[in-house]
């Protein structure tokens, strides 16, 4: 964060400054965990959960599209428990509602979804919402402008989600330009962090860091694995990898090997 940003987080109210460390939280966090319970191989997602914070994951995203509302809020409530004990992040996806009712320290809302002033109002200064991003024409909206986070994709080929729109790498660079010039606009906030998502493996994750992601979200390459905090360790290790040596990781990716 520059001078001007730490001067203006000072002004900052209570609500204020506990939303500057959400948004400090997830930029450094690496790797974010979307939950799907049709998707975890006839697991609970509280129990691939508990598995990816053992391995280091601090943020957490409950996404339960498939069960009903009554269950998302148990998981919700469960997780938010265990996001708890190791100070993580819990987010739920499109449902204020259920993030009310959690506690949940965001939401992540699509382009259909609650405009991002509305929810702010009912979640409260300190919630950080995040604005999913799949077009480049989106980038200029005045939502794209408030929203604390940039959840950019699908970036590669997915099956999580079918009706997935796949964007490709450019516009993680386009977003993380965009959030950049309207961080100069408003520097207390700082740059919003930009979230990659969609098909993102161990194999990939660098690439997608590579070409502006703060962090990488997945679900199945974690929720589907056969030990989900194994995967979540690999996933950490590869965004760390790519972010500490770029050029290195350029180079060995090039060749066919993934650094550790």
């Amino acid at each position: 964060m520059t001078e001007a940003a730490m001067g203006s987080l000072e002004s900052l109210t209570d609500g204020g400054k506990e939303l500057a460390r959400r948004r400090e939280l997830l930029r450094g966090a690496g790797v974010y965990l979307v939950t799907e319970e049709s998707l975890s191989a006839d697991r609970r997602s509280e129990e691939i959960v508990e598995a990816a914070l053992g391995s280091g994951i601090r943020v957490v995203q409950v996404r339960e599209k498939e069960g009903s509302t009554r269950r998302a809020l148990e998981i919700a409530v469960a997780v938010r428990r265990l996001t708890r004990r190791v100070d993580a992040l819990l987010i739920v996806n499109d449902r204020v509602d259920i993030a009310l009712a959690a506690e949940a320290d965001g939401v992540h809302l699509g382009q259909h979804d609650f405009p991002i002033a509305d929810a702010r109002k009912l979640l409260g200064e300190a919630a950080l919402i995040g604005l999913s991003i799949t077009d480049a024409v989106q980038l200029a909206a005045p939502d794209a402008a408030t929203a604390d986070c940039l959840g950019v994709g699908a970036v590669f080929p997915t099956g999580s989600k079918s009706d997935a729109t796949l964007t490709g790498l450019a516009l993680l660079e386009a977003a993380r330009t965009a959030a950049e010039a309207n961080s100069a606009l408003a520097p207390s906030s700082g740059r919003a962090p930009i979230i990659a998502i969609g098909g993102i493996t161990s194999e990939n994750a660098g690439r997608a860091v590579l070409a502006g992601a703060d962090v990488v979200a997945v679900i199945s390459a974690i929720t589907a694995a056969r030990d989900p905090g194994r995967a979540a360790a690999d996933l950490l290790a590869a965004v760390r990898a790519a972010g500490a040596h770029p050029k290195a990781f350029r180079s060995e990716t090039a060749s066919g090997a993934v650094p550790r």
